[in-house]
């Protein structure tokens, strides 16, 4: 007897695995577990996004250090509601010097916390260095202020049980920093900043200026690449704050890119960029220096020769002031009596509480 003939096969029926056979030494399918992983790994940057959880999102490299749109924040309490950041936009270009002025309850401080991590905002976006860390839990935020944000705050907030050596060094070390690197690093910051023979002193031993001088070395202990100052010397003397103004030059010169967060506006005449803050909004934003483009430290010179009068560079790429314009001038008694001649009301200038916005400001300037 002849056997039957086998059916034809039905066409809905898939065929078995002849067609999904891997190909050799590669792994066999899993669903769309290919799919999954092209989606979520960045094409631009090849990195596995997915692995890193909160991943940022990527964005071209650019010469901005802080990118903020559309920021808004309210704080609620009992009183009700209060919009402090209403839909901000600022950009700081890398070696830019900006300050950031306005009155009391404008909303400067809530805006640099929100560019630092400290808050989150309602809406808008923060992207530092062209990464977007909108998606950043607070323990990562954590880890990119110590490498890359140094904040120096308004009551210093130094550790009151350890020594100022040890405040300046604790940042570096928490960074992953070898002891004997932290230590040296300390050394030469406390050494620069005037402050060597104070290394084994403990905070309450300090006057005012010197304890804004330890929280500034210890800012800047990790070399990051953006200083967040809010209000640094709004709990200081007149010397006090002449001293925290030079400091900021000093790093400004060499590079830093700084953002302030002031009412004086002798500390803010040293800025760059001088954003006038009202009502949680940006109502101005002069440039001071000149030009809009970004400070990096090998233009420094030619853009100090244009765009800042009374200084000339030297053969070294530095800025060398001229006539009394010394950046160690203001420790003497007689740069003590030059600087408030020119601040105080009454003897020709204008003083820190005078109003004025921006024309005082660059009256200061010039």
């Amino acid at each position: 007897m002849t056997d039957a003939p086998d059916p034809a096969p039905d066409p809905r029926t898939p065929e078995p695995a002849r067609g999904s056979e891997p190909a050799p030494g590669s792994e066999p399918a899993r669903g769309s577990g290919r799919t999954r992983q092209t989606a979520d790994t960045d094409t631009d940057t090849g990195t596995d996004t997915a692995a890193q959880g909160n991943g940022p999102k990527a964005a071209p490299r650019s010469e901005e250090t802080v990118r903020a749109t559309g920021l808004v924040k309210t704080h609620r309490g009992e009183g009700g509601a209060a919009r402090a950041v209403r839909g901000v936009d600022l950009t700081v270009r890398r070696g830019e010097f900006v300050a950031i002025t306005g009155p009391s309850g404008a909303g400067k401080s809530t805006l640099l916390h929100l560019v630092g991590g400290l808050q989150r905002p309602d809406a808008g976006s923060v992207w530092l260095d062209g990464e977007c860390v909108d998606d950043y839990s607070e323990a990562r935020w954590a880890v990119l202020r110590r490498r890359r944000i140094g904040i120096v705050f308004q009551f210093f907030n130094l550790v009151s049980n350890l020594t100022v050596a040890d405040n300046v060094e604790l940042p570096a070390l928490l960074a992953g920093t070898s002891p004997r690197k932290a230590r040296r690093e300390s050394a030469d910051l406390l050494e620069e900043l005037g402050l060597g023979d104070r290394a084994r002193s403990m905070p309450g031993e300090l006057s005012g200026g010197e304890q804004q001088r330890v929280a500034l070395a210890r800012a800047l202990v990790n070399h990051p690449a953006l200083l967040l100052a809010d209000e640094p010397a709004g709990s200081l003397d007149s010397r006090g704050t002449r001293e925290v103004m030079r400091l900021l030059n000093r790093f400004h010169r060499r590079g830093q890119t700084i953002l302030l967060v002031t009412h004086d506006a002798r500390l803010a005449s040293a800025a760059d960029r001088v954003v006038s803050f009202f009502d949680g909004r940006v109502v101005d934003d002069a440039d001071l220096a000149g030009d809009r483009t970004g400070v990096r430290p090998e233009d420094r010179t030619a853009r100090t020769a244009a765009g800042r009068p009374g200084r000339r560079p030297t053969t070294d790429g530095d800025e060398r002031p001229e006539n009394n314009e010394h950046p160690d001038a203001d420790e003497s008694p007689d740069a003590d009596e030059r600087s408030d001649a020119g601040a105080r009301p009454g003897r020709g200038g204008r003083g820190a509480g005078d109003g004025g916005g921006v024309s005082s400001l660059l009256e200061l300037k010039e």
